[in-house]
């Protein structure tokens, strides 16, 4: 009979623990605590909701292609990736907020979401925005600057007064955004900068270390943008210009990696690292096919910046963990609705 207690008693334990650890990461026992789900409920109270879209970045068209590696990373990094050859790349180009059907605006910040589909069964995937630097370097400070630049009902735009109240309390925030303010747009994705900001650990195959960044610079040059704050004339423009580029032939990239220097910052997104660092040209990115969300499997693809291939791995910036975890809870989210159909549509793709 103490045996049976005995056994009840370790079974009951167990079952407390496992609650116990499931309330602990849906945020249960700690209310106040700054979780993944928060952040995801963030969105969602400053979006709406919006059933199988994106909680950021939740309009969207998708692509695919191949990356041409030149053999020049393999210097700073094993990744097969950086062998010389090609790996098929399936992407998505896109615009920030979780406003699915809003109007195509040059100065609405630029995503770019990218799978290298790699031999063995590995995979990069990388999601890139078109800035020079992040407006925050903490979780917490994403999660205020949400509500801060929310758009005021009676405007339409961000109230100025919580801006400036947010920049007041984010000093790190107020500087980034400077840079921010600074940088040349352009107006079309495809003569678009995408850069990944977040700094990343890559080994060589000697097991020298390297932090390192990287931007997919267009072939093309960049343009600036040529109508300062003009608005496009239809709700989609900017992704027909897209999709028209890419129906006239393969759009171009250049993976560009910028090697730290001893004393530059890995855990700091908002900062950026001085122009003279080394920089590697390690291959073309090419696009060559262009498709609606309702078609595409890379609708379903979660852009994780934590599944990385061998020879490469997250840095000490707060921020990946960060993104991974809210990434998983948009798509775990999103998974779980009905889908609604894109505002890019695939008879407007077919074009």
């Amino acid at each position: 009979m103490a045996d049976s207690n005995l056994r009840v008693s370790a079974i009951a334990a167990i079952i407390i623990g496992l609650a116990a650890a499931f309330a602990y990461a849906r945020g249960l026992l700690t209310p106040h605590k700054l979780t993944a789900a928060r952040i995801a409920d963030r969105f969602e109270q400053v979006n709406g909701l919006h059933p199988g879209f994106r909680r950021n970045h939740a309009k969207g068209v998708c692509v695919s292609g191949w990356f041409e590696s030149n053999g020049n990373a393999v210097s700073v990094c094993k990744a097969s990736v950086f062998q010389p050859g090609k790996v098929p790349v399936l992407g998505r180009f896109s615009f920030s907020g979780g406003q699915p059907y809003a109007a195509d605006s040059a100065r609405t910040v630029r995503g770019l979401g990218l799978v290298f589909k790699l031999a063995g069964g590995e995979e990069w995937r990388t999601a890139m925005i078109n800035l020079p630097v992040f407006p925050v370097n903490t979780p917490q400070a994403f999660y205020d600057q949400l509500l801060a630049a929310a758009p005021d009902p009676a405007t339409g735009k961000p109230d100025p007064a919580k801006l400036e109240a947010f920049l007041a309390r984010y000093p790190a925030s107020a500087r980034a955004f400077q840079l921010i303010r600074a940088q040349p747009m352009s107006d079309a994705f495809e003569i678009t900068t995408f850069n990944s900001l977040n700094v990343f650990r890559f080994v060589n195959a000697s097991g020298d270390v390297s932090w390192v960044r990287w931007s997919f610079v267009p072939a093309n040059g960049f343009v600036e943008l040529t109508r300062p704050g003009a608005q496009p004339a239809r709700t989609n423009e900017l992704f027909d210009w897209l999709i028209g580029s890419v129906h006239q032939g393969p759009l171009k990239w250049h993976l560009m990696i910028t090697v730290a220097q001893p004393g530059d910052p890995t855990d700091d997104a908002t900062l950026s690292w001085p122009a003279d660092r080394r920089k590697i040209d390690a291959g073309t990115l090419i696009i060559d096919h262009v498709e609606s969300e309702d078609t595409s499997p890379a609708r379903d693809i979660n852009f994780d910046p934590l599944v990385l291939p061998d020879g490469m791995a997250a840095s000490d910036d707060p921020l990946l963990s960060a993104r991974s975890a809210v990434y998983m809870r948009s798509f775990t989210r999103r998974e779980g609705e009905r889908k609604t159909p894109s505002a890019v549509s695939a008879a407007e793709v077919a074009r």
